[in-house]
């Protein structure tokens, strides 16, 4: 956009000049405008001294420092040369308030007014400072920084909301780096603006309206880099006990590295840039396989240990595959044992009722017998009662395990297989005849059944 600036020489209404070819016209370029007032500035200002706060301030590799002095209602851009702040003990930083001793100038190539600067010194904090660090120690004593409220970050996200401006950078850096590494996770954009008055209001109600959509479970809130004026909607309360009473864990994410705000002490987690929030809240795809392959393997592995431990476990069975008269032999002694067991408890339990009823008949000795010998007789009857019933019950639980014992001991007897209708038959020996070819032919066997026994002459040997 070109502006041209015409100064025309205003002469009276007369005669001599009501022809537009007598009116004199002059017009400057932007150039000589700008050299006319940076002069006209220059000469007209002495050096001053100005009060203000730091803001914007750059440094430049040439070591030129370049910020913006501004109080309430507005601001000055400023430049201070490196021949001038290389003697200064303070540095410059945002937020500070400072006095500079200056000259007025003008910058020809943008047209700015500015103040050339050639000394600073701290003033004190910043009404911006101020307020951060009021509102900080504020929200600390309140418990909003206490790590013990900070919401665990899943590992593995399901469901992403980000809580920025859509056409800003840091959408743009987080949506880049999810596509390098988890591209398959959803997001869910809940858009807002991230600068001016308004943008308190429309973070705090993009966290309520993103928690009561319920999908996500994990937030990032940030935007990218600027000014302390720039991020100062992220210092405001309303953001703060937005994020706190947030169910969501949250992710804060504003500005640059050496950007600290108040959302990034409230939140549970701080990423020093979005893209570092979309690092931390991503796993790495790659990687995601590797360890799956791993699993893979180590699951095959496992597998395979598993059959060959079945397979020992299954021959180890078979060798202690007994034979059932070990077991009955085995049953019968667990049952003397039992029996054992049973004698010992009775005697124990006789010789503690014995001790227990001395107890007694020597208290009753130390004592009158004329007032407590009714009721000490009483009481030996009720104890010699208990100990009969104690006794009698005893007696009649090891009889029925004694019972059940004799009743398994007989379900394997050879006596109970003969009842089911099977014989034994013997040679002329007494021994029990088991194969076919023990017999021989017109020798006497002797077969037994379970109710006796007959003798029988072989007359003809058939083999299956």
């Amino acid at each position: 956009m070109f502006a041209w600036f015409k100064m025309r020489t205003m002469q009276p209404y007369s005669a001599q000049n009501r022809s537009r070819n007598s009116a004199a016209t002059t017009a400057l370029s932007v150039t000589e405008l700008n050299r006319q007032v940076k002069s006209l500035l220059e000469s007209s200002f002495l050096t001053i001294h100005v009060e203000g706060e730091l803001s914007n301030v750059v440094k430049a590799s040439s070591g030129h420092w370049y910020f913006t002095l501004k109080d309430r209602d507005a601001q000055v851009r400023c430049a201070m040369f490196r021949n001038r702040n290389q003697y200064l003990k303070y540095k410059a930083k945002n937020g500070d308030k400072v006095v500079v001793r200056a000259k007025v100038s003008l910058y020809p190539g943008r047209g700015d007014y500015q103040l050339i600067c050639d000394y600073m010194e701290e003033s004190g904090v910043g009404s911006l400072q101020q307020a951060y660090e009021a509102l900080k120690q504020k929200l600390q004593q309140q418990g909003l920084f206490d790590p013990a409220f900070k919401k665990p970050i899943p590992a593995h996200p399901q469901h992403l909301g980000i809580i920025t401006s859509p056409t800003g950078a840091a959408v743009h850096d987080i949506l880049t780096v999810l596509k390098r590494r988890f591209p398959s996770l959803p997001i869910t954009l809940f858009p807002t603006t991230v600068q001016g008055a308004d943008a308190a209001a429309q973070i705090a109600d993009a966290i309520r309206l993103a928690n009561h959509d319920g999908r996500c479970d994990v937030l990032i809130v940030g935007r990218g880099g600027g000014s302390l004026e720039d991020l100062w909607p992220f210092n405001e309360e309303i953001v703060a006990h937005s994020i706190f009473h947030s169910e969501i864990p949250i992710i804060s994410a504003v500005g640059h590295e050496v950007d600290v705000s108040i959302a990034d002490f409230v939140a549970d987690l701080r990423a020093a840039t979005p893209s570092a929030a979309a690092e931390l809240i991503s796993p790495d795809q790659q990687q995601l396989l590797r360890q799956l392959q791993q699993l893979q393997q180590r699951l095959t592995q496992a597998w395979m240990r598993s059959l060959q431990q079945r397979q020992q476990q299954l021959q180890w069975t078979r060798t202690r595959l007994r034979h059932p008269g070990d077991k009955l032999k085995e049953q019968a002694q667990k049952l003397d044992d039992l029996e054992l067991r049973m004698q010992r408890a009775i005697r124990l339990q006789l010789e503690r009722q014995k001790q227990q009823f001395n107890q007694w008949q020597q208290r009753y000795q130390r004592c009158s017998p004329l007032p407590h010998i009714a009721a000490g007789q009483q009481r030996k009857d009720e104890l010699q009662h208990r100990l009969t019933t104690l006794m009698q019950g005893l007696l009649k639980q090891h009889k029925l395990q004694l019972s059940g014992l004799a009743a398994t001991l007989n379900s394997v007897s050879p006596l109970a297989t003969l009842d089911r209708g099977y014989a034994i038959v013997q040679d002329e020996n007494g021994s029990v005849i088991q194969d076919i070819d023990h017999i021989v032919k017109d020798r006497s066997v002797e077969t037994r059944l379970s109710n006796g026994r007959f003798r029988s002459t072989v007359t003809q040997i058939i083999k299956q």
